[in-house]
């Protein structure tokens, strides 16, 4: 019988008991940012949790897309997380070592493709190194699977839906404070600074401790209070390119808002668009 999945996140000690399980398939989804200098496949390659497979969020996308990693077609996501050995009956744990926890990236894909049993790793790879987990640099031994997608729409938003959700549906930008603000120039050139009218902001380190582990449920509520969210209402995130969007869908989720949409193209669309509106200045909470 395959183990009990404590989605949306689960602890180092819980995998260390569970990581020879048949069920289980670990995937390393650690991406950077391009100034940083660091690529995830080789960061992958020197060293990662036993037996895991490695995502590459930027070759695993829409390549046919002006925006960096937008979420790909379902057949096409499908046919790689199937050579990745994910089938529909497979329990995915994804983690990371990145400052960005592109972890929750790879998690609200897989949910929108329909796959529900998918936790993150609470901690990353520093957490499971510091539980006591092991690390390697041997190739993972992949039999592939089939796995069929279905899509839920409901989890993707796109640049018109965003329109037409201003003014009565929330919308939450987890970028730092003073991008949101327009106050800091963006890194990506050639986009304009503030952020989508009517938008709260909640910056997403802001629901980790300093070792690196999601914050109690109870830390998580009182962020989202503070930044003026009602989680008992729907919700759509924002970020630069969709990445820490899905960090503040992680948190909403484990308040048990499972519903959070995620706005693919996130600023990287929203601030090239000369034609769409923005504001700028702090957010109000009320």
């Amino acid at each position: 019988m395959p183990p009990s999945l404590p989605t949306p996140i689960v602890s180092p000690d819980w995998l260390i008991q569970h990581l020879d399980h048949s069920s289980i398939v670990v995937i390393d989804a650690s991406w950077h940012m391009p100034d940083t200098g660091r690529k995830g496949a080789d960061d992958f390659a020197a060293r990662h949790i036993p037996g895991a497979r490695f995502f590459d969020i930027d070759a695993i996308s829409d390549t046919l897309s002006p925006y960096p990693h937008m979420l790909p077609a379902p057949a096409d996501f499908a046919a790689t997380i199937g050579a990745l050995g994910i089938g529909n009956d497979s329990l995915v744990i994804i983690y990371d070592d990145s400052a960005v926890r592109s972890a929750a990236r790879l998690w609200w894909s897989l949910r929108a493709m329909g796959h529900d049993t998918v936790a993150v790793l609470s901690g990353g790879l520093a957490g499971w190194i510091a539980a006591g987990g092991t690390v390697t640099d041997m190739p993972s031994q992949i039999t592939p699977r089939t796995f069929v997608p279905d899509f839920r729409p409901g989890l993707v938003r796109s640049r018109t839906d965003v329109l037409t959700a201003i003014g009565n549906t929330q919308i939450l930008d987890a970028r730092a404070a003073a991008r949101f603000e327009g106050s800091a120039p963006e890194p990506r050139p050639g986009l304009r600074s503030g952020h989508i009218p009517g938008a709260r902001n909640l910056p997403f380190g802001q629901l980790f401790n300093s070792d690196g582990h999601l914050k109690s449920a109870d830390d998580l509520q009182s962020a989202f209070d503070a930044a003026g969210i009602d989680t008992s209402a729907p919700v759509i995130t924002s970020c630069g390119s969709g990445i820490t969007a899905s960090v503040l869908a992680l948190g909403l989720a484990t308040l048990g808002r499972h519903d959070t949409a995620v706005y693919d193209g996130s600023w990287t669309e929203w601030g090239s668009d000369p034609d769409l509106p923005l504001e700028t200045g702090a957010a109000s909470t009320k």
